[in-house]
């Protein structure tokens, strides 16, 4: 049985930080792409961040580029987004989700493609308001 619980939303004010958690159960994150997104009031979900156990590779779009942070630890078996700087428009529900990757898939490409996850979490809410 796969499961993934998102974690550690809340409310922050402009400029703050907070880090999601995402742990994973009924399976390991080897070979498993796993990817962070989000979906705010009457937009479409879209790709935040993926990291790819395949190559090691990580993605992240621009609009988060240099604010946002994907990891993971093995041990834990959870996976974390660290979100920096944050911002009214970062505001939106948080999904992570997880996929096997064939060898050499790219987070890049993962992340591309929301409909090619097949394991999902609850959500967690972000509110960025001062």
């Amino acid at each position: 049985q796969v499961q993934l619980v998102e974690s550690a939303g809340g409310l922050v004010q402009p400029g703050g930080s907070l880090r999601l958690s995402c742990a994973a159960s009924g399976f390991t994150l080897d070979y498993y792409a796993i990817g962070w997104f989000r979906q705010a009031p009457g937009k479409e979900r879209e790709g935040v961040s993926c990291i790819s156990s395949s190559d090691g590779s990580t993605y992240y779009a621009d609009s988060v580029k240099g604010r946002f942070t994907i990891s993971r630890d093995n041990a834990k078996n959870t996976v974390y987004l660290q979100m920096n700087s944050l911002k009214p428009e970062d505001t939106a529900v948080y999904y992570c989700a997880a996929e096997p990757v064939p060898p050499g898939r790219t987070a890049q490409a993962m992340c591309a493609m929301t409909k090619g996850f097949g394991s999902w979490g609850q959500g967690t809410q972000v509110t960025v308001s001062s």
